[in-house]
């Protein structure tokens, strides 16, 4: 059988679309289609990708599934080619064999970096968001399902775990214990990353690993999703500007040479001028490097929606020079790292990443080769390298 997998979205949804392909039957071709809801533009590309689908697959039965098939089945259900739309709730079993399949989402098989859910919903209810009507209340994963899952990755040639979920810094028991007894564990698991943390969740005894492990990766990605507190109190966000300078300031005291990135959105309702240049003058702040700008997008039967909105053409005008100020600090930042030695991980066709999430090229380097690379030059958003 062939399953081809595609995937809009998170990172969680690229986990769970490699656990539903491990275990599909072998006499049927599927096309899996695990799509989006956290903007308006992420339901329009994963419709496009249907009709891609369809279009250059027109024998293959076509699988929805994932956060938009979960708020508006029928609408998707309706498309040309869908055989099946599975809501969330059901995804990790939609093309089962006999409906059995592991509690914990991973992937990717065979690859270097293999993503392992350790939690999924959210019990937030920010203004803008519709994902926790999709997901549902927050659930941790039990920890001996999360460790067997790394251990199952691990085997697969895995050489960089990343922990991955909806709200993992929500993780009962902390998200910093946790990494601590999955890192006690499995003494294999050398390179852990995080994907995307609450700034106002991290706990002490993550801030104890980020001081002193160096097998959790320094690169961390934060959603702050605004630089102004009036804006962050509409969007019903639980830090302040000074809290998210904060938790940065803490982090670098950590491990000075730990990397931050962030979500930021343009052009929320209600937003002046002066409340925008505060989210753009966050970026210096909080030293971001590796910035994923949204242009605010109101999704239905949420609160911002029903907020006074601006119109579309100064959100997206916000949205790039939000982008373009994103975009000079990270070149001038890659810049900084020219001359240097780091430890890289290469992945595949001859690019990787070195630990602060800095992509590197290295040519003729092979998968999975580690060591340190004396950085050359900078392509574009790519460090060139030579072993050192």
């Amino acid at each position: 059988m062939s399953v081809e997998t595609i995937t809009l979205g998170c990172r969680l949804n690229f986990a769970e679309s490699e656990t539903i392909a491990r275990s599909a039957p072998a006499h049927e071709d599927w096309i899996l289609v695990n799509s989006c809801a956290v903007t308006n533009e992420a339901v329009r590309h994963t419709r496009q990708a249907i009709r891609r689908a369809h279009r250059e697959r027109p024998g293959a039965k076509i699988l929805v599934t994932g956060c938009a098939a979960e708020l508006d089945p029928a609408s998707f259900a309706a498309m040309s080619g869908v055989s099946r739309v599975v809501g969330n709730t059901n995804k990790l079993s939609s093309l089962a064999a006999n409906d059995v399949m592991p509690s914990v989402p991973a992937g990717f098989l065979g690859h270097v970096r293999s993503f392992v859910a350790v939690q999924t919903g959210c019990d937030h209810r920010c203004t803008f968001c519709s994902i926790w009507q999709a997901r549902g209340p927050s659930r941790s994963l039990p920890f001996e399902a999360i460790r067997d899952a790394v251990t199952r990755e691990l085997d697969r040639g895995a050489r960089e775990i990343v922990l991955t979920g909806v709200d993992i810094t929500d993780y009962e028991g902390g998200l910093g214990r946790l990494c601590q007894r999955l890192l006690a564990a499995e003494r294999r698991l050398k390179r852990l990353r995080l994907s995307s943390l609450d700034s106002v969740e991290i706990d002490d005894a993550l801030l104890d690993l980020i001081a002193e492990e160096p097998r959790l990766m320094p690169h961390f990605h934060l959603s702050l999703q605004a630089g102004d507190d009036m804006i962050l109190k509409r969007m019903k966000r639980r830090h302040s500007r000074a809290d998210a300078v904060r938790t940065v300031e803490r982090i670098k005291a950590a491990r000075p040479d730990a990397t931050i990135g962030a979500d930021l959105i343009a052009g929320f309702p209600t937003e002046t001028e002066e409340m925008a240049l505060n989210s753009l003058k966050l970026l210096d702040d909080c030293d971001v490097v590796a910035a994923h700008v949204f242009p605010f997008s109101p999704r239905p039967n949420t609160p911002a929606a029903r907020m006074p909105q601006l119109a579309r053409e100064l959100v997206k005008a916000r949205a790039a020079r939000l982008r373009t100020a994103a975009t000079q600090r990270r070149h001038s930042w890659l810049d900084s790292l020219v001359g240097s030695t780091l430890p890289v991980l290469m992945e595949n066709g001859g690019k990787g990443h070195a630990d602060s999430f800095a992509p590197v090229a290295i040519d003729g380097a092979g998968r999975d080769e580690m060591g340190r690379a004396r950085i050359t030059g900078r392509a574009n958003d790519v460090l060139t390298a030579v072993w050192a």
